[in-house]
C-alpha cells in the first residue's frame, strides 16, 4: 500500500469513527434526556435530528468509502448499491435541509414579537414533527432516481457519465440524465442553503441591533440561553457553508467532465463528510444538556470503576 492510499484511508477512518462516536453519543444524550424529562425542547428535537440524519450519512457514505480505499473489493451487489445509495442520498439532503430547518426556527424565535409573529412562535413548536415528515417526503421524491442509476462495480474500464464511488457505480448512461441529476441535487442544495444564509444573516442582524438589549436580557437565564442558541446555529451554518462550498466547486468539476478521476470523487466525499463529522462536536461543547448528560455519565461511570479497583486490591 502506498503513502497516497495510507494517508487517504487514515483520513477517512478517522473521519468516519470520529463522526459516528460524535453523533451517537448526541443521540445517546438526547435519548437519556427524553428518559429523564419526557420532553424534549423544539430546537433539541431539531438538533436531534440533526444528528440522525449526520449518523445516517456516515453510515452509508464512509464506512463503505473507507473498506473500499483499504482494499476491500465486492461489498454490495446490485441491490445494496442501491439501497445505500438512496439511504446516503436521503441522508445528505436532511442534513441540509434540517440545518436550514434549525436556522429559520431560531431566527423565528429571536425575532422581535408582534401581533402576527406572536401567534407564529405559539405554533411553531407543533410544527416541528410535521416538518420533519415533510422533508423526509419531499427528499424521497427527489432521490427517487438514485437507485435507478446504482450498480454495482463491474470489470473493465468505467463507461463515460458515470461516478466511480469505488464500492459503488453510479451509471446515468447518457449527458442528459447526468446533467438533469445534478442540477435538480444542486438547485435544491443552493435554495436550502441560501434560506438558511437569508436566516442567519437575520439572526446577526438582530444580535447587533439590538446589543444593548442582549446585555441586559443575558442578564435573566432565558435571555442568555436565547442568545447562546442563536450563536450556535449560526456557527453552524457557516460550518455547513464553507464545506458545502467546496463540495459543489468539485461537483461542479464532475459535471463538466465524462470520465471522473476516483481521486476527484474521493476528494468530494471527504469534504461533504467534514459536517457530519464535526458537527456533533460543536452540538456537544455549546448544548448545556448535552453537556451535562455526558459529564454525569461520566461521573456516574467512574465510582464503579474505583469500587472495583478497591475490591481487586
Amino acid at each position: 500500500m502506498d503513502l497516497c492510499v495510507t494517508i487517504k484511508g487514515v483520513s477517512f477512518l478517522l473521519q468516519t469513527g470520529m463522526g459516528i462516536l460524535g453523533n451517537t453519543v448526541v443521540l445517546m444524550a438526547y435519548a437519556h434526556i427524553v428518559y429523564a424529562e419526557r420532553t424534549l425542547l423544539p430546537v433539541d428535537m431539531i438538533l436531534c435530528h440533526l444528528a440522525f440524519a449526520n449518523l445516517m450519512l456516515l453510515l452509508t457514505r464512509c464506512v463503505p468509502q473507507t473498506m473500499t480505499v483499504f482494499g476491500l473489493r465486492d461489498l454490495l451487489n446490485d441491490a445494496g448499491c442501491k439501497v445505500v445509495i438512496y439511504s446516503y442520498r436521503i441522508g445528505r439532503a436532511l442534513s441540509v435541509c434540517i440545518t436550514c430547518m434549525l436556522s429559520v426556527f431560531q431566527a423565528a424565535t429571536v425575532a422581535p414579537a408582534g401581533p402576527r409573529l406572536s401567534r407564529l412562535k405559539a405554533m411553531l413548536p407543533s410544527l416541528i414533527l410535521p416538518t420533519f415528515a415533510g422533508l423526509w417526503l419531499l427528499n424521497m421524491a427527489i432521490c427517487i432516481a438514485a437507485p435507478f442509476f446504482s450498480i454495482a462495480p463491474r470489470n473493465g474500464t468505467v463507461p463515460a457519465f458515470t461516478l466511480n464511488l469505488g464500492f459503488c457505480h453510479v451509471d446515468f448512461r447518457d449527458n442528459l440524465s447526468y446533467v438533469i441529476n445534478g442540477a435538480a441535487v444542486t438547485g435544491r442544495d443552493f435554495a436550502f442553503v441560501g434560506l438558511m444564509l437569508a436566516s442567519s444573516g437575520y439572526i446577526l442582524l438582530l444580535l447587533h441591533r439590538h446589543s444593548h438589549q442582549v446585555r441586559k436580557i443575558r442578564r435573566s437565564q432565558h435571555g442568555g440561553a436565547e442568545t447562546r442558541a442563536a450563536k450556535t446555529v449560526v456557527t453552524l451554518v457557516v460550518l455547513y457553508v464553507v464545506f458545502f462550498g467546496i463540495d459543489n466547486i468539485i461537483w461542479i468539476y464532475m459535471l463538466t467532465v465524462a470520465k471522473v478521476s476516483p481521486v476527484v470523487a474521493d476528494m468530494r466525499v471527504f469534504f461533504s463528510s467534514c459536517y457530519a463529522s464535526l458537527s456533533p462536536y460543536f452540538i456537544i461543547s455549546s448544548n448545556k444538556k448535552v453537556k451535562m448528560k455526558i459529564v454525569c455519565t461520566a461521573e456516574q461511570d467512574q465510582p464503579s470503576v474505583d469500587t472495583q479497583e478497591s475490591s481487586d486490591k
